[in-house]
C-alpha cells in the first residue's frame, strides 16, 4: 500500500475530530479554536500565500510577454497605469511573427498541461469553484505551478485572457493544501476555498474590498455566502497588503477621471443604455465561450494540437485588431481618456468587444489558460467607449465630455452582470480606477443588466451552483450515492 503524498487530493473524509492527530499539533488547535481564533489565522495565512502568488505570477507574467510579445514578436503592448502606463506600440515592426508566437505559446502552455496537470487547462476559477462544492481537497497542489506557467506562456505570447483565473487557482490550490494537512471539516475546507478565490483576484487586482464581496458571492448564481465576508476581509487585506508591499498600492488603472455632476435625472438614460447594451454583450461573452468550448471537445485533434491552432487564430486576428491581444488593461486604460480614445478609428471601438470575445474563446475555449475576468473587463470598458463614441457623434444631450464614466461603468456592468457577481464586481472595479463617485449612474446600468441576466440561466462560470440550498442537497445526494 502507497503513502499518499500532498500532490494527491484525498477523498472526502469525516470531519477532523475523528482524526485527531492530522495536521500535529498546529491542524488540532485549529480545529479547537473557536470562530474568531480560527478564522484569523486561516485568513492570515491564505492572505499571505495570496498576495505572494499574485506577485510571482505578475512577474513571470511580465517577463515572459517582455520576451515573448516584445523580443520575439517585436510589439509592445499598452499598459495601465499601475504598471507603468506605456502607450505601446503603434504598429507591428515584425507582423509576420505575431501569428507565430501566440501559436508556439499557446503549443507549448497546452503540452505542459497535457503532461502535468490536465485539470489546469482553461480558465481557472470554475475548477476551484467547483472544488467549493465538490471537494474542497481535490485541487492537486501541482496544479497551482503548472497553471502559473501554462497561463504566463498563453496570455505572454498574445493570448487573448485575463490573469485572475490563475492566481485563483493558485490561491485556492493552498486552501486545497490546507484542507487537507489539517484536515479541516468539509464546511470549514469549502470557506477556506471560496476565500482564496476572492484573495487571489483580489490580490492581482488590487481590489481587497471586492475581493472579499467576490469570496462570498462567486461561488453561487443567485446567493451570497455571508459566512466568507468577515474571513473574506481578513484574507483579501493580507493578500492586498503582501502585494502592495512588493508592487505598489496604486489602483490598476490610476485614478480614471470619471467625474460627472448629476444635476439632473434624464442624463441617467445613458446609463439605462450601457446596461442594456452590456447585457446583451455580456450574454454574447458566455454563450460564446461556452460554445467554443463545446465545439472544440468535439472537433479532432488533441488537448496539444487545438489550442496551438486557436493561437494561431488569435494572432491572425491580431493582425487586424491589435487591441485584443494578450490581457488588453491598457487598451482599457487608453479607452477611458479623450484624446487617446479619439485616436482609435471608431470601427474598432464599436467592432472590438465582439473581437475580444472571438479571441478570448479561441484562446481559452480551445483549452488554453487564463482567466476570463480581464478580457471580461477590456470588453465592458470598450462597450462604455462605444456607447460614448456614438452619443458623441450623435449630437444628444447628457454625454459628458470625457469618457471616462461610460467606460468605468461599462467594466463593472458587462462582466458583473454575466459573473452573476454584480456587487463584487462594481466594489473591484471602482478601486481598480480609483472612481467610486460613478456609483449613482453604475447602480441603475449594473442593476438593469444583473436583473436582465438573473432572468437567463446564463453565467460565465458554470461550475456556480443556484443557491445555498440547491448545493446542499446536491451534497446531501451525493452522500447518500457512496453509502
Amino acid at each position: 500500500m502507497t503513502e499518499q503524498t500532498d500532490d494527491e487530493p484525498r477523498p472526502a473524509v469525516a470531519p477532523a475530530a475523528s482524526t485527531p492527530g492530522a495536521g500535529g499539533r498546529f491542524g488540532a488547535s485549529i480545529r479547537r479554536s473557536g470562530y474568531l481564533q480560527k478564522w484569523l489565522l486561516l485568513g492570515v495565512m491564505i492572505g499571505f500565500v495570496a498576495g505572494l502568488g499574485a506577485v510571482v505570477f505578475y512577474l513571470a507574467l511580465k517577463y515572459t510577454g517582455e520576451f515573448l510579445l516584445g523580443y520575439l514578436g517585436g510589439y509592445h503592448i499598452p499598459t495601465p497605469v499601475g504598471e507603468g502606463g506605456g502607450h505601446g506600440d503603434t504598429g507591428f515592426r515584425r507582423a509576420w511573427a505575431i501569428p507565430l508566437v501566440t501559436t508556439g505559446g499557446a503549443l507549448l502552455s497546452a503540452f505542459i498541461v497535457a503532461k502535468l496537470a490536465p485539470e489546469a487547462t482553461g480558465h481557472g476559477t470554475d475548477q476551484a469553484i467547483e472544488a467549493v462544492h465538490d471537494d474542497p481537497r481535490a485541487i492537486r497542489f501541482r496544479v497551482v505551478l503548472v497553471k502559473m506557467v501554462a497561463s504566463a506562456l498563453t496570455i505572454g505570447s498574445g493570448g487573448s485572457a485575463g490573469r485572475e483565473g490563475p492566481t485563483a487557482q493558485i490561491s485556492a490550490g493552498f486552501c486545497s493544501l490546507l484542507a487537507r494537512r489539517l484536515h479541516l471539516s468539509d464546511e470549514d475546507g469549502r470557506i477556506a476555498v471560496a476565500l482564496g478565490i476572492g484573495a487571489g483576484i483580489g490580490a492581482i487586482f488590487a481590489a481587497p474590498l471586492g475581493g472579499a464581496v467576490l469570496a462570498a458571492s462567486i461561488t453561487y448564481r443567485d446567493d451570497f455566502d455571508y459566512r466568507c465576508l468577515l474571513p473574506g476581509f481578513i484574507t483579501s487585506g493580507t493578500a492586498y497588503a503582501v502585494l502592495g508591499a512588493f508592487l505598489g498600492f496604486d489602483p490598476l488603472f490610476g485614478y480614471i477621471d470619471a467625474e460627472y455632476r448629476f444635476e439632473r435625472a434624464w442624463p441617467l438614460l445613458w446609463f439605462v443604455v450601457i446596461g442594456l447594451v452590456a447585457f446583451a454583450v455580456g450574454y454574447l461573452y458566455a454563450r460564446t465561450f461556452h460554445a467554443a468550448v463545446r465545439l472544440t471537445r468535439r472537433l479532432p485533434g488533441g488537448p496539444v494540437l487545438k489550442p496551438a491552432i486557436g493561437g494561431l487564430l488569435v494572432g491572425s486576428l491580431g493582425l487586424v485588431v491589435p487591441q485584443i491581444l494578450s490581457s488588453g488593461y491598457g487598451w482599457a486604460q487608453l479607452a477611458a481618456d479623450r484624446g487617446s480614445l479619439l485616436t482609435i478609428p471608431l470601427w474598432i471601438v464599436v467592432v472590438l468587444p465582439i473581437a475580444k470575445i472571438v479571441a478570448t474563446s479561441l484562446s481559452i475555449g480551445t483549452g488554453g489558460s487564463g482567466g476570463l475576468f480581464g478580457p471580461g473587463i477590456v470588453i465592458g470598458a470598450f462597450v462604455g467607449a462605444a456607447v460614448w463614441r456614438l452619443g458623441e457623434l450623435s449630437g444628444l444631450p447628457g454625454v459628458p465630455h470625457e469618457p471616462g464614466i461610460f467606460v468605468v461603468v461599462g467594466m463593472m456592468t458587462c462582466f458583473g452582470s454575466v459573473a452573476r457577481a454584480p456587487l463584487a464586481i462594481m466594489i473591484m472595479v471602482a478601486e481598480m480606477t480609483g472612481s467610486f463617485s460613478v456609483v449613482p449612474g453604475a447602480i441603475l446600468s449594473v442593476g438593469i443588466a444583473a436583473l436582465l441576466m438573473s432572468r437567463t440561466n446564463v453565467t460565465i462560470y458554470e461550475s456556480q451552483r443556484l443557491n445555498r440550498e440547491t448545493a446542499a442537497a446536491e451534497r446531501e445526494r451525493r452522500a447518500e450515492g457512496r453509502r
